[in-house]
């Protein structure tokens, strides 16, 4: 195929000053100094771009499109995030950018502004050929889909319903490979209220919530079925005031993970539906679904296999898993045939190992490229 002039080197500059726009989820002034960053190169690159005002506490998102192509006309949604799990200061501290080898480092350069870089630059290259023969091409840079995607997942279900596509620019796993299903994502608290008494001189008097919650946390983790896919963790206990007093209060918090709306449907409702094994003690549970599971569809398949042919063309071979994490991509699934992973491979997501391949930065470029201009 016809080299489109992509170079690593270049490609890395410009990832670098993504990076080192530090842009932890919650802190919504970092986010938006990252998404004026995001907004600046757009325009210098040509194309139309919407901001749309955070709310709640989270930052702007930003809708990047190709100058061709109307409202109304279906086309490609390319769906980014800009925020990361990392703290201002980790830059300067436990995760300095730097090359080593094949590998650069930095705060949320795998997860994921690699991807959504590579992404930018394939729309920015496609702008620049006057490519204007192609679909609308939509780019979406969300601000809050570490946290859930609370005030952007209607915005991404806008987008998916005016899209034929979805590519989601997530990193890539296990050596390069993309996704084409993920686990629903679930989330629960659970409150439990006991009767308080001094441990010594009237424990009878007492219902410990602790208790109360230790029973429940037992049957909560026997929820796990690894033959159907549904996983419970219970990842954060609170309880109690004083080792002399029966305690009154307990907490959970709970993360739930399953394969598709039919089987998490039950489970969900079996978790909802636990009851007090302490008739004097009271439970409350709050929480649900946060990201609906999907399984590889044929219209997911027919899409795979269209991009794996296009990896090929460029010169890797490109294979598919499922995974249990949850992304934006849960979202669309259902609405538009929707590929996950296509981001830069690399590893160390979260940690302060996080980093990308530099050998993977203009194959995978490519492929966004080739799927951008290929797709109808």
């Amino acid at each position: 195929m016809t080299d489109p002039g992509f170079e690593t080197t270049s490609l890395l500059d410009e990832i670098r000053q993504w990076v080192e726009i530090e842009s932890p989820t919650t802190d919504a002034a970092a986010v938006n100094r990252m998404v004026d960053k995001v907004e600046a190169d757009a325009v210098a690159a040509g194309t139309r771009t919407i901001r749309i005002p955070g709310r709640d506490g989270f930052g702007d998102h930003l809708l990047v499109t190709s100058p061709w192509g109307s409202e109304q006309q279906k086309g490609i949604l390319v769906l980014s995030h800009l925020d990361t799990v990392h703290d201002i200061g980790t830059l300067a501290k436990e995760l300095p950018y730097r090359v080593e080898g094949d590998s650069a480092f930095g705060p949320g350069i795998c997860d994921m502004k690699g991807g959504a870089f590579a992404a930018f630059a394939a729309l920015r290259k496609l702008v620049a050929d006057g490519r204007n023969n192609l679909p609308p091409i939509r780019h979406l840079f969300v601000s809050d889909e570490e946290v859930g995607s609370h005030t952007s997942r209607a915005i991404i279900e806008a987008e998916a319903r005016r899209a034929t596509h979805v590519l989601v620019t997530e990193p890539a796993r296990e050596g390069g490979k993309i996704v084409t299903a993920r686990k629903g994502t679930a989330r629960f608290d659970i409150t439990v209220t006991g009767r308080p008494a001094h441990s010594g001189s009237r424990h009878q008097d007492g219902r410990s919530a602790v208790r109360e919650l230790a029973r429940q946390i037992v049957d909560l983790e026997a929820m796990t079925d690894y033959a159907t896919g549904v996983t419970v963790n219970v990842g954060v206990i609170r309880g109690g005031t004083r080792a002399n007093v029966v305690a009154e209060h307990a907490s959970a918090e709970i993360d739930m993970r399953v394969p598709n709306p039919e089987i998490g449907d039950r489970a969900i409702a079996k978790l909802m539906a636990i009851k007090a094994y302490d008739p004097d003690c009271t439970l409350e549970v709050t929480g649900g679904l946060n990201r609906p599971g999907y399984e590889k569809s044929a219209e997911i398949e027919a899409l795979f296999q269209h991009a794996r042919g296009l990896a090929a063309e460029i010169g890797f071979d490109l294979q598919d898993l499922k995974t249990g994490g949850g992304s934006d991509g849960n979202f669309t699934a259902s609405i538009a045939p929707t590929l996950d992973g296509l981001g830069l491979d690399g590893k160390g997501a979260h940690t302060h190992e996080e980093q990308i391949y530099l050998s993977s930065i203009v194959p995978r470029t490519m492929l966004l490229m080739r799927l951008m201009e290929t797709l109808k």
